[in-house]
């Protein structure tokens, strides 16, 4: 990292790749809602950014990923002896992913990219009005 001090337009950046993250996360767990396996362990559980600030120096701080991880949605166990990936029990593992829940992740986490877009929009016409102030 260089030595010179982070713009606001650094740490608003930061932010939006978090959320990006944090959407790309929530359209895979989605994308995944209602797949189903052949066992508790192979089936798919919702996956989690986990956010981590980032402090630059004293009073200023930016927000990264630190890691994914799995939810502990359990799957759910569904008697269905005809599907193919059905086990001897005739049982199939449907995902631990609840939809609305999800949706609810998408549109907080779309509302805070939004945030910081709007962060950057401000900054650039502080910046621009600064700028024209000079001539």
């Amino acid at each position: 990292m260089s030595d010179r001090p982070l713009s606001v337009f650094d740490i608003s950046g930061r932010a939006m790749s978090a959320q990006l993250v944090r959407l790309n996360t929530t359209a895979s767990n989605l994308a995944n809602a209602g797949t189903v396996s052949s066992s508790r362990a192979t089936a798919f559980r919702a996956l989690r950014p986990v956010f981590e600030t980032n402090e630059i120096s004293p009073g200023v701080a930016t927000v990264g990923v630190g890691r994914i991880v799995r939810s502990d949605v359990e799957p759910t166990r569904q008697y269905n002896p005809d599907h193919p990936l059905a086990d001897a029990e005739g049982n199939v593992w449907v995902a631990g992913v609840d939809q609305a829940s999800e949706l609810v992740e998408m549109v907080e986490a779309a509302r805070q990219y939004q945030n910081n877009v709007q962060v950057l929009q401000t900054a650039k016409t502080l910046t621009l009005d600064t700028l024209r102030l000079g001539q």
